[in-house]
């Protein structure tokens, strides 16, 4: 093989290779975003029920006996 050969099968493939990592890399940004928006939602959804939970607990049928005793 020619050194030309050689060099241009090189650059070919570092060409390849760094779209390939410039593709990658907004994937990984891409899932960055979806991982901190689901985190917030997740979040909220533990706080909300945290929130149902003590309200349940501090109305006052919790605290009574039904009618029936």
């Amino acid at each position: 093989m020619s050194t030309d050969n050689m060099q241009t099968l090189l650059e070919e493939k570092i060409a390849h290779l760094t779209r390939m990592v410039e593709d990658l890399s907004d994937v990984i940004h891409r899932q960055d975003q979806e991982l901190v928006l689901l985190t917030r939602r997740v979040q909220f959804l533990i706080e909300r029920d945290a929130n149902r939970e003590a309200e349940l607990m501090d109305s006052p049928a919790a605290d009574q006996r039904p009618p029936h005793w």
